[in-house]
């Protein structure tokens, strides 16, 4: 007669839990925020961006140190800074969730799929920085290539 052996998920499933969390906070700010708090127009940014440059030159021709308006963050703001920390955090968390219960030999494929979530969370925020990096270099190759320096 043969026993089946009955392996543990407990860290596994704890582990993708928690990844499907990172995943959820790392795709939040990028796509379900601008949707749900959309950011000011452009006309008004650049508006607001020349009354700041006036008050500064004022402030320095009149010799006085600038005071900059103290400016009420919202909350969709204040996800947008947190989130992508809690994001990369969730996800090493998950991976390492993933990592101890494959040593402690718990079932291959949960401890599997808790690693590949936080794997793939930490991704997609490496994705946007990267794309991020990729536009900056474009416009310093289009500026560049416009004074005729490459």
């Amino acid at each position: 007669m043969t026993d089946t052996i009955v392996r543990s998920r407990r860290l596994g499933a704890i582990g993708c839990v928690v990844g499907l969390i990172a995943l959820v906070a790392a795709v939040l700010p990028h796509w379900v925020l601008p949707v749900i708090d959309p950011p000011p127009p452009i006309d008004k940014v650049i508006v607001d961006v020349g009354h700041r440059v006036k008050d500064r030159l004022v402030a320095r021709i009149k010799g006085v140190a600038y005071q900059a308006p103290v400016r009420e963050t919202s909350w969709t703001d204040r996800l947008h800074q947190h989130l992508p920390v809690a994001a990369v955090s969730l996800g090493l968390l998950a991976i390492i969730l993933g990592v101890f219960g494959q040593l402690f030999r718990e079932e291959r494929h949960v401890t599997a799929m808790a690693t590949t979530l936080g794997g793939c969370a930490i991704a997609v925020q490496l994705s946007f920085v990267l794309m991020g990096v990729l536009v900056v270099l474009a416009l310093l190759y289009f500026i560049g290539d416009f004074l005729a320096l490459f």
